[in-house]
């Protein structure tokens, strides 16, 4: 067998390995070692601690605990509830209220933290109970929280684009740029989605009842009080890195720096929440630096067999214009995300995509955003769609049915969303090409 076909029967047996259920880590490990063994000798165990050490000397993947820290304090803080209230009162007299409530702190709160587990289950606990005692629909609020929590996968600062940059050789704070159009693009499609829908239908979102309600004055200063501290780390982390003040590394550990502070000058962290928050960065940390290791070896052996350039050139064979190209491409990406988390994506499936990126003149900037919404949206996706898990942990009243249901209608929207990008290339390179200049 050449090398090349030996380096896509290994894809093949961790494909079949990983849906088997085997842990993605040491599948990478085994099927890269076992294949490169055969293939290369002694050079696969020093291909194995090049790579390993690549990834522990790279400056630019420290930034993911500082900001998964920065993300599971503001969850355990307490601070995105009274910002929640806050926008809750001053739109009470408007139908859908709660809908854009959900989904303006959704946006906001993604600006803060790219962790989708942990704002769908914020979301959950913090709007289900109210949405379900103003008699709103089961279904759209469902679709509500669950599409304004996939949001932080997109919006930096993302974790997801912080380990897709070195990945793809672009640096993270042009792919933070890019990304930012294209977010709250889809945020602004979900409000109005909901805002029409109500006001065609007011059975599914009702104006809140009058015991709800606060005078103007007062629902401001909830506002303002509840926007402050969340407004500060989006602006002492996202906004130093797009001003080219800092790094996102830098960054991120002063937007983790500041959000303790935070915390503590707001008396919303207590001793138990900020192990909890520690435990929960650790472990996440861990098993994503591990993951891009393990990744970034199988892919060294893989590329090293010539398999990557094979499959490029089987792609390329097909003759296919460069559009329809790059849709078979985020075709297989969006399928691939319904069995599988972003990260073996990333890190496997899309190096394995960028010869032909780079072959048809297809920018590695647009191409990375266009891969971030097509991920965002198998969030959603039946039957996997792990937002669902997270919501249904959340609010145990909601039926999973009625959550897919309510999922699909938002997933639709982020469809829109991904296909206004592919047309609209300039939603994506407009401000990176704005801040180089």
């Amino acid at each position: 067998m050449s090398p090349e076909l030996l380096g896509v029967a290994s894809l093949a047996v961790l494909v079949l390995a990983i849906f088997a259920g085997f842990p993605i880590v040491f599948t990478l490990i085994a099927v890269a070692l076992g294949v490169g063994w055969l293939a290369l000798g002694k050079l696969a165990l020093h291909l194995m601690t090049l790579q390993f050490f690549s990834v522990m000397r790279d400056p630019t993947l420290a930034a993911v605990p500082f900001f998964l820290f920065m993300g599971f304090l503001l969850e355990q803080s307490g601070l995105a509830q009274r910002l929640f209230r806050g926008v809750q009162l001053l739109l009470a007299g408007v139908r859908g209220s709660l809908y854009l409530a959900v989904l303006i702190t959704a946006t906001i709160f993604a600006a803060a933290t790219g962790i989708v587990g942990s704002s769908v289950t914020l979301l959950g606990v913090m709007a289900a109970p109210t949405m379900i005692k103003s008699g709103y629909d089961a279904r759209m609020s469902a679709g509500a929280i669950t599409a304004g929590g996939t949001l932080g996968i997109l919006i930096p600062p993302s974790v997801m684009l912080i380990v897709m940059g070195p990945v793809v050789g672009v640096p993270a704070t042009e792919l933070f740029a890019a990304a930012v159009i294209p977010g709250l693009l889809l945020s602004v499609l979900f409000i109005l989605y909901t805002l029409v829908r109500s006001y065609l239908n007011p059975a599914l979102g009702p104006t809140l009842p009058a015991s709800l309600r606060q005078p103007l004055g007062y629902a401001l200063k909830e506002l303002a009080l509840g926007s402050a501290p969340v407004v500060v780390v989006i602006l002492s982390t996202l906004g130093v890195i797009l001003a080219g003040i800092a790094t996102p590394t830098d960054a991120g550990a002063c937007g983790a720096f500041i959000t303790l502070l935070l915390t503590l000058a707001y008396r919303k962290m207590s001793w138990p929440s900020f192990k909890r928050a520690l435990f929960a960065t650790l472990e996440i940390s861990c098993m994503i630096l591990l993951l891009v290791a393990a990744s970034n070896y199988f892919g060294a052996v893989f590329s090293r067999l010539g398999s990557a350039e094979y499959l490029a050139s089987l792609l390329t064979a097909l003759q296919l214009s460069p559009t329809l190209t790059l849709l078979l491409m985020l075709t297989l990406i969006f399928l691939l995300g319904w069995p599988l988390e972003w990260v073996p994506i990333v890190l496997i499936v899309v190096p394995i995509f960028l010869p032909v990126v780079r072959q048809l003149g297809i920018d590695p900037i647009w191409f990375c955003t266009l891969v971030a919404v097509c991920l965002q949206t198998a969030w959603m996706s039946p039957p996997v769609a792990l937002s669902a898990y997270f919501l249904k942990g959340a609010a145990p009243q909601w039926s999973l049915k009625d959550i897919y249901l309510g999922m699909l209608q938002f997933m639709g929207l982020q469809v829109l969303g991904l296909l206004l990008v592919l047309w609209f290339p300039q939603l994506a390179l407009w401000l990176p090409n704005l801040l180089r200049e």
